[in-house]
């Protein structure tokens, strides 16, 4: 006693606390889930395929590089009148003006791949939308149009890049059909039956109509483009911007 009043001392046993400590550990980790699975569920779905019968493709060229390739991208669009998606990064747009303008005038669509090209899964939700908006004032400013369509570098899909691009009032665009063609191991050969003859994957077969294919601006696919454009053209196929073929019947399931 102490003071005139009693101490008890209340001994818990050790298997108690460390069971008490393990759930714990097992609630706070389901909260954390619950909420990361929350926040992805209210994610926006990217689109990478519209569901049409109709034999129509949209073609994306992502530039960030490759400049001097451009030029034989264009011509072959042209023999076929084809209409593609160049979605460009805004320090290429702005070394390059009059490419972009070029680009324009020739009927094609331009759209947003960020600045600098970064991951957009390394980086936070401010930072890509930074990338999103200093490409879009570029872009703006040479063609006097506001980008709406936004291509992740390195096709990611993860929370910061998607949430960024939805904050913006952006959609965000992936493919179909890959061309692969930045591999040096992608002849033109190989480039062609990537979209002509497209390859099982995870067991289906994918769908050509409505398909977003997937460029860049290589030696190889300024060699392979005219081949996948009169092959596909004798089969009845066309070629149009990803905001016609969106528009076209609305969005459906994917293939990827």
């Amino acid at each position: 006693m102490e003071g005139g009043r009693r101490m008890y001392v209340f001994k818990i046993p050790f298997k108690t606390l460390k069971l008490f400590g393990l759930i714990l550990v097992l609630a706070v980790g389901l909260l954390i889930e619950q909420r990361v699975v929350g926040s992805v569920a209210n994610l926006p779905t990217p689109i990478d395929q519209v569901k049409t019968e109709k034999k129509v493709m949209a073609l994306t060229i992502n530039v960030d590089w490759g400049g001097e390739f451009v030029p034989g991208i264009l011509e072959a669009l042209d023999k076929y009148h084809a209409k593609a998606t160049f979605f460009l990064t805004g320090r290429w747009a702005k070394n390059n003006p009059e490419m972009v303008k070029e680009l324009q005038a020739r009927g094609h669509a331009i759209e947003n791949h960020g600045y600098s090209h970064p991951h957009p899964d390394q980086i936070s939700v401010s930072a890509n939308q930074e990338e999103i908006l200093k490409t879009e004032a570029i872009i703006q400013e040479i063609t006097g149009t506001k980008t709406k369509y936004y291509a992740p570098p390195y096709g990611e899909k993860g929370a910061s890049g998607l949430k960024a691009a939805e904050n913006l009032g952006y959609t965000t665009i992936l493919w179909t059909l890959d061309t692969v063609d930045w591999r040096p191991e992608s002849t033109p050969e190989i480039i062609t039956k990537r979209i002509v003859d497209p390859a099982v994957r995870f067991g289906i077969k994918p769908t050509r109509e409505g398909a977003i294919v997937l460029m860049h601006p290589k030696e190889n696919t300024v060699k392979a483009l005219p081949n996948i454009l009169s092959q596909l053209t004798k089969e009845g196929f066309q070629f149009i911007t990803v905001n016609e073929l969106i528009t076209l019947e609305g969005v459906g399931d994917t293939t990827s």
